[in-house]
């Protein structure tokens, strides 16, 4: 406690924590908007509430915020591809994906294992980033595939034991 924590260090201690890879979605003035975050998480079932974290710097994050919602499509592990799409700066990522509208008009990504539809709740600030709460009012669940996850700088699937 007290200790100075060093960035290189604690981004290494970090990526020793699986997560899963979401791509956050909605449709802004000028067509469909989306960002790749790890940080997702449940945050309450009653009432059901999601969170995720945007770096201040974002540039995608305010195009979300202004709509006041979006919707979280839990990448399956063969959707790595779109990862590389959504982080790159080059062309319209969507130029290439295929989605449909959920019931917000925020894309739903086909493929994704898990889509969570959302309206914001809150944003509050955290340090370089906001913590975004979002309310959920509607989800859908694939039976097929296993999602990815991303682990130590590297991107693979969970192999889990029973």
């Amino acid at each position: 406690v007290g200790e100075t924590i060093e960035g290189d260090r604690y981004r290494k201690v970090l990526g020793r924590y699986p997560t899963g890879v979401t791509l956050v979605t909605t449709t802004g003035e000028d067509g469909p908007v989306g960002m790749i975050i790890g940080s997702f998480v449940s945050v309450s079932l009653e009432p059901p509430l999601v969170g995720f974290l945007p770096a201040k710097s974002s540039q995608t994050w305010p195009l979300i915020e202004d709509t006041g919602v979006f919707c979280v499509n839990v990448l399956a592990d063969d959707q790595q591809g779109l990862v590389d799409l959504f982080v790159g700066k080059e062309g319209d990522p969507w130029a290439s994906v295929s989605f449909r509208l959920a019931d917000s008009g925020s894309p739903i990504v086909e493929g994704a294992v898990a889509v969570i539809d959302c309206s914001i709740d809150r944003v509050v600030e955290a340090g370089d980033h906001w913590f975004v709460t979002g309310e959920v009012t509607g989800v859908e669940c694939s039976d097929e595939g296993s999602p990815l996850v991303f682990l130590g700088g590297a991107y693979g699937r969970f192999e889990g034991r029973r």
